[in-house]
């Protein structure tokens, strides 16, 4: 059985996140989506928020885990019993970044690859800081994320439990 790990913040998770995942599904037997606690980040929900976020939108991808984790990525992968890391590419920018943390990851744990995945065009722009920046400004974000996720947003939002100031990209 292939199982692969796709970590990341998910704050909050966009269609470009799903269809990786939902890609990722199609090559994998098990994908583990690994929900990051990343302390060194201002998030707009908490962990057991984004999981269980990402349990709602995906429910209906069977092959598909949420789990949050704290630390390497690697890490999690071989507590899943993982051989692969799936990343999205969006832009060349991406690239860079992710480039040196699969080679770091490969340092870390030689048995673990990454697999980057280029994000389908029609999400090719869309970031989580910029979902957070179009909502805090009042804009329509349904062309951005599942309702389910728009909804949370704002309500996250309007009861002032989070200011843009304090965004990170993700």
């Amino acid at each position: 059985m292939s199982t692969a790990v796709y970590p990341g913040s998910f704050d909050p998770v966009t269609y470009g996140h799903l269809d990786i995942i939902s890609r990722a599904a199609n090559s994998f037997d098990k994908v583990v989506v690994g929900v990051l606690n990343n302390s060194k980040k201002t998030s707009l929900f908490s962990m057991e928020e984004r999981v269980n976020i990402l349990e709602k939108v995906t429910k209906d991808i069977p092959n598909v885990t949420i789990k949050a984790f704290e630390g390497f990525s690697v890490d999690l992968a071989r507590e899943c019993g993982a051989s692969v890391i799936v990343r999205g590419l969006r832009a060349i920018t991406d690239f860079e970044y992710e480039l040196q943390m699969a080679q770091i990851n490969r340092i870390l744990a030689h048995d673990v690859d990454t697999m980057f995945l280029t994000t389908s065009l029609e999400y090719a722009y869309l970031s989580s800081s910029s979902v957070k920046e179009v909502a805090s400004l009042h804009g329509d974000i349904s062309k951005f994320v599942p309702k389910a996720v728009a909804d949370a947003i704002h309500r996250k939002i309007n009861v002032g439990n989070w200011e843009t100031s304090g965004s990170n990209e993700e």
